[in-house]
């Protein structure tokens, strides 16, 4: 962890606490993953890949 200093206390008032934020946000993406791997049914390790679909559309830049 971060250790508390001025500086630090500073950035966290003017751009808040980033690191807090990335944690947050990665528990509620392993959240919503351990969810969705539950959903899933099991794949069959036997089982043919499954074929591709379209190319996916290009967009110019």
């Amino acid at each position: 962890m971060l250790q508390e200093t001025p500086v630090y206390d500073r950035l966290v008032a003017e751009r808040g606490d980033i690191p807090a934020q990335v944690r947050s946000e990665a528990d509620r993406l392993q959240r919503q993953l351990g969810q969705v791997l539950r959903l899933r049914p099991a794949a069959r390790l036997d089982a043919p890949p499954p074929a591709p679909g379209p190319p996916a559309p290009h967009t110019a830049s």
